[in-house]
Protein backbone atom coordinates (compact mmCIF):
# COMPACT_ATOMS: atom_id res chain seq x y z
CA UNK A 1 0.00 0.00 0.00
CA UNK A 2 2.65 2.49 1.05
CA UNK A 3 4.95 1.34 -1.75
CA UNK A 4 2.25 2.17 -4.28
CA UNK A 5 1.85 5.65 -2.79
CA UNK A 6 5.62 6.19 -2.83
CA UNK A 7 5.85 4.99 -6.45
CA UNK A 8 3.33 7.67 -7.41
CA UNK A 9 5.88 10.23 -6.26
CA UNK A 10 4.64 10.99 -2.75
CA UNK A 11 7.21 11.38 0.01
CA UNK A 12 4.53 11.34 2.75
CA UNK A 13 1.27 9.49 3.37
CA UNK A 14 -1.60 9.88 5.82
CA UNK A 15 -2.74 6.85 7.79
CA UNK A 16 -6.52 6.91 7.58
CA UNK A 17 -9.27 5.72 9.90
CA UNK A 18 -9.44 2.51 7.86
CA UNK A 19 -6.12 0.99 8.94
CA UNK A 20 -6.65 -2.40 10.59
CA UNK A 21 -4.34 -3.23 13.48
CA UNK A 22 -2.92 -6.16 11.47
CA UNK A 23 -1.50 -3.66 8.95
CA UNK A 24 0.36 -1.58 11.52
CA UNK A 25 3.55 -3.71 11.85
CA UNK A 26 4.11 -3.45 8.09
CA UNK A 27 3.53 0.30 8.18
CA UNK A 28 6.05 0.71 11.01
CA UNK A 29 8.55 -1.44 9.13
CA UNK A 30 8.18 0.62 5.94
CA UNK A 31 8.62 3.91 7.82
CA UNK A 32 11.61 2.68 9.82
CA UNK A 33 13.20 1.42 6.58
CA UNK A 34 12.88 4.92 5.12
CA UNK A 35 10.52 3.87 2.34
CA UNK A 36 8.02 6.60 3.18
CA UNK A 37 7.17 9.16 5.87
CA UNK A 38 3.84 9.67 7.63
CA UNK A 39 2.53 13.24 7.65
CA UNK A 40 -0.73 12.74 9.51
CA UNK A 41 -2.83 10.09 11.24
CA UNK A 42 -6.64 10.19 11.20
CA UNK A 43 -8.47 9.15 14.36
CA UNK A 44 -9.18 6.25 15.02
CA UNK A 45 -6.00 4.57 13.82
CA UNK A 46 -5.50 1.69 14.09
CA UNK A 47 -9.10 0.51 14.02
CA UNK A 48 -10.37 -1.16 17.19
CA UNK A 49 -10.04 -4.94 17.15
CA UNK A 50 -12.96 -6.54 15.34
CA UNK A 51 -13.72 -3.45 13.23
CA UNK A 52 -12.80 -3.98 9.58
CA UNK A 53 -14.16 -0.86 7.87
CA UNK A 54 -13.36 2.84 8.10
CA UNK A 55 -15.07 4.16 11.21
CA UNK A 56 -14.03 7.69 12.23
CA UNK A 57 -17.30 8.22 14.13
CA UNK A 58 -17.38 4.80 15.81
CA UNK A 59 -17.02 6.36 19.27
CA UNK A 60 -18.30 9.91 19.60
CA UNK A 61 -16.73 12.54 21.85
CA UNK A 62 -20.28 13.90 22.30
CA UNK A 63 -21.99 10.67 23.33
CA UNK A 64 -24.25 10.83 26.39
CA UNK A 65 -22.93 7.35 27.24
CA UNK A 66 -19.84 7.70 29.46
CA UNK A 67 -18.58 4.27 28.34
CA UNK A 68 -18.63 5.31 24.70
CA UNK A 69 -16.76 8.52 25.54
CA UNK A 70 -14.15 6.51 27.45
CA UNK A 71 -13.75 4.22 24.43
CA UNK A 72 -13.32 7.33 22.28
CA UNK A 73 -10.58 8.57 24.61
CA UNK A 74 -8.81 5.21 24.81
CA UNK A 75 -8.73 4.71 21.05
CA UNK A 76 -7.72 8.35 20.50
CA UNK A 77 -4.81 7.68 22.86
CA UNK A 78 -3.79 4.77 20.63
CA UNK A 79 -3.98 7.05 17.59
CA UNK A 80 -1.72 9.55 19.35
CA UNK A 81 0.73 6.77 20.28
CA UNK A 82 0.76 5.63 16.64
CA UNK A 83 1.37 9.17 15.40
CA UNK A 84 4.22 9.72 17.85
CA UNK A 85 5.88 6.42 16.97
CA UNK A 86 5.70 7.21 13.24
CA UNK A 87 6.85 10.82 13.74
CA UNK A 88 3.67 12.27 12.21
CA UNK A 89 3.04 15.99 12.69
CA UNK A 90 -0.71 15.98 13.29
CA UNK A 91 -3.73 13.85 14.23
CA UNK A 92 -7.00 14.64 12.40
CA UNK A 93 -10.03 14.59 14.70
CA UNK A 94 -13.81 14.48 14.35
CA UNK A 95 -15.36 16.18 17.37
CA UNK A 96 -18.79 14.55 17.40
CA UNK A 97 -22.33 15.70 16.73
CA UNK A 98 -25.65 16.74 18.14
CA UNK A 99 -28.61 14.39 17.88
CA UNK A 100 -31.08 15.50 15.23
CA UNK A 101 -32.66 14.07 12.09
CA UNK A 102 -30.64 14.00 8.90
CA UNK A 103 -31.18 17.43 7.38
CA UNK A 104 -27.99 17.12 5.33
CA UNK A 105 -29.40 14.34 3.16
CA UNK A 106 -32.76 16.07 2.74
CA UNK A 107 -31.24 19.44 1.76
CA UNK A 108 -28.76 17.76 -0.60
CA UNK A 109 -31.63 15.99 -2.37
CA UNK A 110 -33.43 19.32 -2.78
CA UNK A 111 -30.34 20.97 -4.28
CA UNK A 112 -29.90 18.02 -6.63
CA UNK A 113 -33.49 18.33 -7.83
CA UNK A 114 -33.13 22.09 -8.41
CA UNK A 115 -35.17 23.20 -5.39
CA UNK A 116 -32.53 25.32 -3.65
CA UNK A 117 -34.56 28.50 -4.29
CA UNK A 118 -37.80 26.91 -3.06
CA UNK A 119 -39.20 28.48 0.15
CA UNK A 120 -39.20 25.02 1.76
CA UNK A 121 -35.42 24.83 1.35
CA UNK A 122 -34.89 28.12 3.17
CA UNK A 123 -37.35 27.06 5.86
CA UNK A 124 -35.44 23.81 6.42
CA UNK A 125 -32.14 25.71 6.66
CA UNK A 126 -33.61 28.01 9.29
CA UNK A 127 -34.96 24.98 11.15
CA UNK A 128 -31.50 23.38 11.13
CA UNK A 129 -29.83 26.48 12.55
CA UNK A 130 -32.46 26.89 15.27
CA UNK A 131 -32.26 23.24 16.35
CA UNK A 132 -28.47 23.26 16.37
CA UNK A 133 -28.40 26.28 18.67
CA UNK A 134 -31.04 24.74 20.90
CA UNK A 135 -29.24 21.39 21.29
CA UNK A 136 -25.52 22.16 21.11
CA UNK A 137 -24.58 23.19 24.66
CA UNK A 138 -24.10 19.77 26.29
CA UNK A 139 -22.46 18.04 23.27
CA UNK A 140 -20.03 20.95 22.90
CA UNK A 141 -19.15 20.73 26.60
CA UNK A 142 -18.47 17.00 26.28
CA UNK A 143 -16.41 17.36 23.10
CA UNK A 144 -14.31 20.18 24.52
CA UNK A 145 -13.68 18.22 27.71
CA UNK A 146 -12.46 15.30 25.59
CA UNK A 147 -10.23 17.59 23.58
CA UNK A 148 -8.59 18.93 26.76
CA UNK A 149 -7.73 15.36 27.76
CA UNK A 150 -6.21 14.71 24.33
CA UNK A 151 -4.19 17.92 24.54
CA UNK A 152 -2.57 16.59 27.71
CA UNK A 153 -1.73 13.34 25.87
CA UNK A 154 -0.36 14.92 22.69
CA UNK A 155 1.11 18.34 23.43
CA UNK A 156 4.20 17.10 25.32
CA UNK A 157 5.18 15.17 22.16
CA UNK A 158 4.96 18.25 19.92
CA UNK A 159 2.04 16.65 18.07
CA UNK A 160 -0.72 18.86 16.64
CA UNK A 161 -4.44 18.06 16.88
CA UNK A 162 -6.32 19.07 13.72
CA UNK A 163 -10.05 19.65 14.18
CA UNK A 164 -11.61 18.88 10.81
CA UNK A 165 -14.51 20.75 9.23
CA UNK A 166 -17.32 18.32 8.49
CA UNK A 167 -19.91 18.06 5.72
CA UNK A 168 -22.84 16.92 7.90
CA UNK A 169 -24.84 19.76 9.41
CA UNK A 170 -25.18 18.07 12.81
CA UNK A 171 -21.42 17.64 13.37
CA UNK A 172 -19.51 20.07 15.59
CA UNK A 173 -17.96 22.55 15.89
CA UNK A 174 -20.31 24.53 13.66
CA UNK A 175 -18.67 27.07 11.34
CA UNK A 176 -20.36 29.94 13.18
CA UNK A 177 -18.67 28.79 16.41
CA UNK A 178 -15.15 28.15 15.11
CA UNK A 179 -13.59 31.51 15.99
CA UNK A 180 -14.87 31.24 19.55
CA UNK A 181 -13.68 27.62 19.65
CA UNK A 182 -10.12 28.48 18.64
CA UNK A 183 -10.02 31.42 21.05
CA UNK A 184 -10.90 28.97 23.82
CA UNK A 185 -8.04 26.66 22.82
CA UNK A 186 -5.55 29.42 22.07
CA UNK A 187 -2.03 28.57 23.23
CA UNK A 188 -2.56 24.82 22.86
CA UNK A 189 -1.62 22.40 20.07
CA UNK A 190 -5.15 22.49 18.59
CA UNK A 191 -5.35 23.66 14.97
CA UNK A 192 -7.90 23.86 12.15
CA UNK A 193 -7.87 21.10 9.48
CA UNK A 194 -9.58 22.14 6.25
CA UNK A 195 -11.27 19.52 4.07
CA UNK A 196 -11.91 21.14 0.68
CA UNK A 197 -14.71 18.73 -0.21
CA UNK A 198 -16.61 19.15 3.04
CA UNK A 199 -16.40 22.93 2.78
CA UNK A 200 -17.69 22.88 -0.80
CA UNK A 201 -20.64 20.72 0.16
CA UNK A 202 -21.50 23.19 2.94
CA UNK A 203 -21.32 26.01 0.37
CA UNK A 204 -23.58 24.07 -1.99
CA UNK A 205 -26.13 23.79 0.83
CA UNK A 206 -25.91 27.54 1.47
CA UNK A 207 -24.27 27.48 4.90
CA UNK A 208 -20.85 29.00 4.10
CA UNK A 209 -18.86 30.66 1.34
CA UNK A 210 -15.89 28.32 0.85
CA UNK A 211 -13.07 30.81 0.24
CA UNK A 212 -14.33 33.31 2.83
CA UNK A 213 -14.59 30.55 5.40
CA UNK A 214 -11.02 29.42 4.73
CA UNK A 215 -9.80 32.99 5.02
CA UNK A 216 -11.47 33.32 8.42
CA UNK A 217 -9.66 30.18 9.60
CA UNK A 218 -6.25 30.98 8.09
CA UNK A 219 -4.68 32.05 11.40
CA UNK A 220 -5.32 28.59 12.90
CA UNK A 221 -4.89 26.53 9.72
CA UNK A 222 -2.52 23.55 9.84
CA UNK A 223 -3.37 21.76 6.61
CA UNK A 224 -5.75 20.29 4.07
CA UNK A 225 -7.54 17.24 2.84
CA UNK A 226 -7.61 17.97 -0.89
CA UNK A 227 -10.29 16.58 -3.19
CA UNK A 228 -13.00 17.87 -5.50
CA UNK A 229 -16.80 17.78 -5.43
CA UNK A 230 -19.16 16.98 -8.26
CA UNK A 231 -22.40 18.80 -7.46
CA UNK A 232 -24.02 18.81 -5.15
CA UNK A 233 -22.24 16.42 -2.77
CA UNK A 234 -20.17 13.74 -4.52
CA UNK A 235 -16.77 14.30 -2.96
CA UNK A 236 -13.34 12.61 -2.97
CA UNK A 237 -13.13 13.27 -6.71
CA UNK A 238 -9.88 14.22 -8.42
CA UNK A 239 -9.26 18.00 -8.43
CA UNK A 240 -10.23 19.48 -11.77
CA UNK A 241 -13.11 17.04 -12.29
CA UNK A 242 -15.51 18.94 -10.04
CA UNK A 243 -16.57 22.44 -9.08
CA UNK A 244 -14.06 23.62 -6.44
CA UNK A 245 -12.30 26.87 -7.35
CA UNK A 246 -8.81 26.01 -6.11
CA UNK A 247 -7.51 29.37 -7.36
CA UNK A 248 -9.83 31.15 -4.92
CA UNK A 249 -8.27 29.15 -2.05
CA UNK A 250 -4.66 29.79 -3.11
CA UNK A 251 -4.15 33.06 -1.12
CA UNK A 252 -4.57 31.11 2.13
CA UNK A 253 -2.22 28.21 1.27
CA UNK A 254 1.27 28.40 2.77
CA UNK A 255 4.35 26.18 2.32
CA UNK A 256 4.24 25.07 5.96
CA UNK A 257 0.70 23.70 5.64
CA UNK A 258 0.33 19.91 5.41
CA UNK A 259 -1.41 18.89 2.19
CA UNK A 260 -3.03 15.46 1.87
CA UNK A 261 -4.77 14.31 -1.31
CA UNK A 262 -7.83 12.32 -0.28
CA UNK A 263 -9.20 10.39 -3.26
CA UNK A 264 -12.03 7.90 -3.42
CA UNK A 265 -11.01 4.29 -4.14
CA UNK A 266 -12.66 4.34 -7.58
CA UNK A 267 -10.69 7.31 -8.93
CA UNK A 268 -8.68 6.01 -11.93
CA UNK A 269 -4.90 6.28 -11.68
CA UNK A 270 -4.52 8.71 -14.58
CA UNK A 271 -7.28 10.91 -13.14
CA UNK A 272 -5.49 10.87 -9.77
CA UNK A 273 -2.22 12.00 -11.38
CA UNK A 274 -4.02 14.72 -13.33
CA UNK A 275 -5.74 15.91 -10.15
CA UNK A 276 -2.43 16.30 -8.31
CA UNK A 277 -0.97 18.15 -11.29
CA UNK A 278 -4.05 20.40 -11.43
CA UNK A 279 -3.63 21.55 -7.82
CA UNK A 280 0.14 22.01 -8.17
CA UNK A 281 -0.38 24.12 -11.29
CA UNK A 282 -2.53 26.50 -9.21
CA UNK A 283 -1.04 26.33 -5.71
CA UNK A 284 2.54 25.67 -6.77
CA UNK A 285 4.69 22.75 -5.70
CA UNK A 286 4.59 23.46 -1.94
Amino acid sequence: MLGEIRDLGFEFAELSHGIRISLLPGVIEAVEAGEIKISTVHNFCPLPIGVTHAAPNLFKFTSSDARERENAFRHSQKTIETAVRLKARLVVLHMGCIEMKDYTEKLTAMVESGDREHPKFRKLCEEVEAKREQKKERPVELANAMLRRLIEESQPHGLLLGVENREALEEIPFESDLNFFFNEFSGTNVRYWHDTGHAQIKENLGFIHHAMHLESMSENLAGFHIHDVQPPARDHCAPGTGMIDFAALKPFVRPEHIKVFEFGPRVPLEELKAGVAHVKSIWGDT
